[in-house]
């Protein structure tokens, strides 16, 4: 887990030119040692199965895990997702998913997260189930979630890492990016990540 997190805070390999030939460098921190993907079920909006390493099918999954009473950082990074999904050609776009992960699963059932996500785009791929699976994912991915404080408002907060992981058709996580990246980076990278 140590190696894993160093690998995303050292500077090392953060930045790789694109294998395409390109001269545009990736905005994601490119890790050393890819997270490898744990093939442990959740459930979709659906109701049905769904692994993050078996399930995830197409050449890149852009995965964030959120709640939906989340007050700030989750919104702004699933919008920026959506917008970074509009800037790409329609063959790049039918070779990415996006999932968010809900880091609050006793509020957030599978309609509250459909709904939730159809605000953003009505592909994206909704997963929920028990939050000690939840943790035991995140963990193994370097996202910490943990259960927040009781708020003034009668709800609770839920800390958890801001991290978007673009996992690969190796089921892998080779690429992450922060919080702050923008939708023409994110578009940037996916592109340049398709091409290589």
């Amino acid at each position: 887990m140590r190696r894993a997190l160093a690998a995303v805070i050292l500077p090392v390999a953060l930045l790789l030119t694109a294998c395409g030939g390109g001269d545009e460098e990736l905005t994601g921190a490119v890790l050393t040692e890819p997270y490898v993907v744990p093939a442990t079920p959740l459930t979709d909006t659906e109701g049905a199965a769904y692994s993050l390493a078996d399930d995830t099918d197409k050449r890149l999954t852009l995965v964030f895990f959120g709640y939906t009473n989340c007050p700030d950082i989750c919104q702004v990074v699933m919008q920026t997702l959506a917008s970074a999904m509009t800037r790409l050609d329609d063959a790049d776009r039918e070779q990415v998913d996006v999932v968010f992960v809900t880091t609050d699963p006793a509020r957030d059932d599978e309609t509250v997260l459909r709904s939730y996500l159809d605000h953003f785009d009505p592909g994206f791929v909704g997963l929920t189930g028990s939050l000690p699976t939840i943790i035991e994912i995140g963990n193994s991915l370097a996202i910490a979630v943990e259960h927040g404080e009781k708020l003034p408002s009668g709800g609770y907060d839920v800390t958890h890492g801001t991290s978007v992981l673009g996992i690969d058709s190796d089921d892998e996580v080779p690429i992450v990016w922060t919080q702050g990246t923008s939708a023409t980076q994110f578009a940037s990278d996916v592109h340049q990540l398709l091409d290589s």
